[in-house]
C-alpha cells in the first residue's frame, strides 16, 4: 500500500482585529507562499496625541515580502481597506482582487498615495474562482452586509477548504436584491470544510440581526414628520442606508446636498457601479440648496462617530464655513457609536441641540442595524459550513469567547477551536489546529508628516507635552566654563507655583554647580597651548542633572529641551565636530 504523503501545515496568521474592533489584517502561508486577506486600519484613541490612523505592526510582510503571491479583499470598508496604499509604500503586492465598489474605492486610493504602480488591481464578480500562487483558489461567495458588494471567501488550501465569511448577516430581504448565495455556503459544507473563520462582532446578542430593509419605515415616519430642515448623518460607506434616504428624499420632495469629502466619494462610485440609483436633479451642491424652503432640504452628512473634522462635527462646533444650525432643524443620527466613540458622538449630539436642532439618535428610534450577524446568524453559518476546526475572529476577547461557546452548542468540540490574539501562528493540518508561536503583532501609527509613520519614543513624548507640558532651558558658555549670560527660561503647560525669576536663578545655580564639578574632567589643554572641550559629554551632563533638578522642584515630569550656545572656535577646538549651536530633547525619568 502506497504510503500517505505527508504535507506542509496551513499557518493562519492574523495581524489585526482580534481583541479589538478595526484593522482587519490576515496572513495565510503555505511553504513559500503568503495570501493577505485584506489590510484595515483603525482610529486613534484619545491618548494617541496628533496621530491620524492606526495600523497594524507589518514587520513580518516586510521581513517575508518575497513570499507575498497577492491580497483578497472581502470588502470595502475602512477597517478592511484603508491599510492598504500604506502597505504598498513598504512593500509590493503583486495582484489585489476584490468586489468592485471596494477596487474603485482603493484605486483612488492608490493614485491619491502615489503607489498605484506597486500592484495589478482585478475586480471579482459572485462565484469568481481567482488562483493565487501555487497554493491558493479563492471562491468569492456574495454575502450580505451594511455595504453593498461584500464577500464571504471560501479558500481551497492543499490541505482543505477554509472559509472566511468576511463581515456578514443573513439579510433576507436585502435592499440591493442581492441575496445572501446560501447554496454555495452549502455547497462546500457537504463537501467539507476544514475550518471556518468566522465574523464574531455581535457574538453576544441573540436572535438574527434585522434587515436592513426594517430602517425604512422608521426613516420614513421622520420624513413626514419634520418640518424644516432635515440633517441625516450615517457612515459613508452604508450605501444600502444612503439609498434608502435618497428614495426618502425623493419621494417627500426634499432635494439632497451631500456634505463631506468621503461621502461625495463613495457616493460617485456606487452610482457609477448602479449600487445607487437616483435622478441627477435630487443631487444639488450646498449652495443651490440654500434658497429652496427648508421643508425641501435634506443635508447629508458625514460625521456619524463624532470624527473631529467631519462635517457634522464642524457644524455642531459653530466652525463650518457654510451651514449653522438653526430652530426647528432635525438631525437624524442612522448609526449607533462603535467602541472608543461614544464621547465624541454624544458632545456633538450636546451641541446641536444646544443650537435648537430636534436630534434623533439611539438604539429605540429603530433608525439603524448593524451589519453584522448576532447569535442566531452565526449558528446559521456553522449549519451551512459544517467545518472541522473552528477559529472566531473579528471581535474583542469576549466576543471570541462567545463565540466559541456558541460553536460548542453547534457541535464543535472544545479541542477544535483556538481563541487566538494578533500575532498568533495557528498551524493547520488535515487532523488539528494549534497555536505555534508569535510574530511581531503590535501597532503602526500615522500621521500627516512626510513620512508618516509616528514611533513609540515620538508619540511618548506628545502623551508628555500633553500631560505635564514642556520646559525650554538656553544658555551660552564660555571655554573657561562660565557662563555668558542668565539662562532663558520658556514653561508651555506647565503647572507650578514658583515664580520664574526665581527658578531661572535656580536653574542657573545647578548649571553652575555642575560645570564647577565637571568641567576639568571635561577641559584639557592640546600641545599648541588651546583648550580642547567635550561639549557633547558636557551637554549630556547637563542635561541628566536639570531633569532631576526640575521633577524634583516642579513635582511633575514635564519633557525638558536644552539648548547651548557655544563660543566661536576653530574647528580643531571642537572635539567631536558639534555645531555651534546644539539642541536636545529629553523625557523627565519617572
Amino acid at each position: 500500500m502506497a504510503k500517505k504523503e505527508n504535507k506542509s501545515t496551513l499557518k493562519i496568521i492574523p495581524l489585526g482585529g482580534l481583541h479589538e474592533i478595526g484593522k482587519n489584517t490576515c496572513v495565510f502561508e503555505y511553504e513559500d507562499e503568503i495570501l493577505l486577506l485584506d489590510a484595515g486600519l483603525a482610529f486613534p484613541t484619545d491618548g494617541m496625541h496628533g496621530v491620524n490612523i492606526v495600523l497594524p505592526d507589518t514587520t513580518y510582510l516586510r521581513e517575508n515580502s518575497h513570499k507575498i503571491k497577492g491580497m483578497i479583499v472581502t470588502h470595502g470598508h475602512e477597517d478592511h481597506i484603508g491599510g492598504i496604499a500604506f502597505h504598498l509604500k513598504q512593500f509590493d503586492i503583486p495582484v489585489i482582487c476584490g468586489p468592485r465598489l471596494a477596487m474603485a474605492m482603493l484605486e483612488g486610493k492608490l493614485e491619491e498615495a502615489g503607489v498605484r504602480d506597486r500592484t495589478k488591481i482585478n475586480t471579482v464578480m459572485p462565484r469568481d474562482i481567482v488562483r493565487i500562487g501555487k497554493s491558493f483558489v479563492i471562491e468569492y461567495i456574495r454575502n450580505t452586509h451594511s455595504m453593498a458588494d461584500s464577500f464571504t471567501v471560501a479558500i481551497l488550501t492543499p490541505l482543505g477548504v477554509v472559509i472566511h465569511t468576511g463581515d456578514f448577516k443573513f439579510d433576507h430581504t436585502p435592499v440591493d436584491g442581492e441575496h445572501f448565495d446560501l447554496q454555495k455556503l452549502a455547497e462546500h459544507g457537504e463537501k467539507g470544510v476544514l475550518c471556518l473563520m468566522s465574523d464574531s462582532t455581535n457574538s453576544e446578542v441573540t436572535g438574527f440581526t434585522p434587515s436592513e430593509r426594517s430602517v425604512y419605515p422608521n426613516l420614513e415616519r421622520i420624513f413626514c414628520q419634520s418640518e424644516g430642515r432635515l440633517f441625516v448623518t450615517t457612515f459613508a460607506s452604508s450605501v444600502h442606508r444612503i439609498n434608502m434616504i435618497l428614495q426618502l428624499a425623493e419621494k417627500h420632495n426634499r432635494t439632497v446636498s451631500i456634505v463631506g469629502r468621503s461621502m461625495l466619494n463613495l457616493i460617485a462610485h456606487a452610482r457609477n457601479l448602479n449600487y445607487i440609483k437616483c435622478d441627477d436633479n435630487l443631487l444639488k451642491p450646498l449652495h443651490m440648496v440654500r434658497n429652496l424652503p427648508d421643508e425641501n432640504i435634506l443635508i447629508l452628512t458625514t460625521g456619524s462617530q463624532g470624527e473631529h473634522m467631519a462635517a457634522l462635527s464642524r457644524i455642531a462646533r459653530k466652525e463650518h464655513p457654510h451651514i449653522n444650525i438653526r430652530e426647528g432643524d432635525t438631525v437624524v443620527f442612522s448609526a449607533n457609536p462603535i467602541p472608543g466613540n461614544t464621547i465624541a458622538v454624544v458632545n456633538t449630539i450636546d451641541k446641536l441641540m444646544m443650537q435648537g436642532a430636534k436630534v434623533i439618535y439611539g438604539r429605540n428610534q429603530g433608525v439603524h442595524v448593524s451589519g453584522h450577524g448576532c447569535q442566531e446568524d452565526q449558528k446559521l453559518m456553522i449549519a451551512l459550513t459544517r467545518p472541522k476546526f473552528f477559529l472566531p475572529v473579528h471581535g474583542e476577547h469576549r466576543m471570541l469567547v462567545k463565540h466559541s461557546e456558541t460553536a460548542q452548542s453547534m457541535g464543535i468540540p472544545r479541542e477544535n477551536i483556538v481563541i487566538i490574539d494578533n500575532g498568533n501562528i495557528v498551524e493547520l493540518a488535515e487532523e488539528s489546529i494549534k497555536v505555534l508561536g508569535k510574530v511581531p503583532s503590535g501597532i503602526e501609527l500615522v500621521d500627516t508628516s512626510s513620512s508618516g509613520m509616528v514611533s513609540a519614543k515620538v508619540l511618548q513624548e506628545r502623551q508628555v507635552m500633553a500631560n505635564e507640558g514642556i520646559v525650554t532651558i538656553a544658555t551660552a558658555i564660555d571655554w573657561s566654563g562660565k557662563l555668558l549670560a542668565k539662562p532663558e527660561i520658556h514653561l508651555r503647560g506647565v503647572v507650578t507655583c514658583i515664580e520664574k525669576s526665581l527658578l531661572q536663578k535656580l536653574v542657573q545655580q545647578r548649571i553652575e554647580e555642575s560645570l564647577s564639578l565637571h568641567w576639568q574632567e571635561l577641559s584639557h589643554c592640546v600641545d599648541n597651548g588651546d583648550s580642547e572641550v567635550d561639549w557633547s559629554g558636557l551637554e549630556g551632563i547637563l542635561e541628566r542633572e536639570l531633569i532631576r533638578f526640575l521633577k524634583r522642584e516642579l513635582q511633575c515630569q514635564p519633557n525638558v529641551t536644552l539648548l547651548i550656545q557655544i563660543p566661536e572656535a576653530p574647528a580643531a577646538k571642537v572635539t567631536d565636530g558639534r555645531r555651534r549651536r546644539t539642541r536636545t530633547t529629553a523625557q523627565v525619568a519617572s
